[in-house]
């Protein structure tokens, strides 16, 4: 077993332990976590389909802002639409399609100002915004879900472009820096048939929007998986090595044993030599 001391195992074997460490502590853990995410948010929306809709003051004071907690409640607002003061969320995708989220501000009859995601507008590529509807003037009374603002990790600001204000998280906070307004934290997000809507935002977990139940979870078992192989791969080689070389050891005995047979070195001879009387071998009666 000295062979794996060479540096050539070293690596190889070091490289395995790095895998399965990542696989079972960083990779399969993380997955898990998502999985265990997703399953929450889905029950948050389940329970709160089922509490149905509530005034907005009921569940978000004035000035408070949306919390986890009430993330995904249905409430009741009306207002009015502020149409001048919107901005476009780029870089999304919908139907496999390239899209732009619409953030609409909205005053209260109470005076508070929220954001509003009116859903979203399908685009030929994310470069170029295409005609979008806009809000219905006048009093208007909503049904929408509480949501948290995304966060931007590098913290760009809205800009403007093709005569749009466009930012890259669905954001009030952003939208309130670029407008000036004083924006509560958090936004609405429309429910189909409401005024204003377009095509309205899916009703589901953050996590992998789009993709299928227990998807995480299978991709923490095929982590899981992977690292065993890995360790019965490095197994497995550090065996047909070990084999290799007692095939050659008996290779390399096998032609030692040849070379002696046919130098007609017999090992009996010396014994059987021995055993000669000694007058015999000087001629002697």
């Amino acid at each position: 077993m000295r062979f794996l001391l060479r540096p050539g195992w070293l690596a190889f074997i070091g490289v395995v332990a790095a895998f399965v460490v990542i696989c079972y502590t960083l990779l399969a853990p993380w997955q898990f976590g998502r999985e265990a995410e997703r399953d929450a948010q889905q029950k948050a929306i389940d329970s709160a389909t089922l509490a149905g809709p509530v005034p907005l003051g009921t569940l978000v004071p004035a000035g408070q802002g949306v919390t986890t907690g009430d993330e995904w409640r249905q409430v009741t607002v009306t207002g009015t639409y502020l149409p001048a003061d919107e901005s476009l969320v780029r870089l999304r995708v919908y139907d496999g399609k390239p899209a732009f989220e619409v953030l609409t501000s909205l005053r209260t009859d109470d005076g508070r100002l929220l954001a509003v995601d009116r859903g979203y507008v399908t685009a030929e590529n994310g470069a170029i915004v295409p005609a979008i509807a806009p809000p219905p003037d006048g009093r208007i009374t909503l049904t929408a879900r509480l949501r948290v603002d995304e966060t931007d990790p590098d913290k760009r600001p809205a800009f403007t472009s093709d005569g749009y204000r466009q930012q890259y998280v669905t954001d009030s906070r952003t939208l309130a820096a670029a407008t000036g307004l004083a924006l509560e934290p958090g936004y609405l997000q429309l429910a189909p048939g409401q005024p204003g809507v377009l095509n309205a935002l899916p009703v589901e977990p953050d996590t992998g929007a789009g993709a299928a139940p227990f998807t995480n979870f299978s991709y923490a078992l095929q982590w899981l998986t992977f690292g065993a192989i890995a360790v019965f791969a490095c197994a497995y080689f550090v065996r047909l090595e070990l084999l290799q070389r007692r095939k050659g050891e008996g290779r390399v005995a096998d032609r030692t044993a040849l070379r002696r047979a046919l130098a007609g070195d017999d090992e009996d001879e010396p014994a059987q030599a021995s055993e000669t009387p000694l007058d015999d071998r000087y001629g002697r009666r």
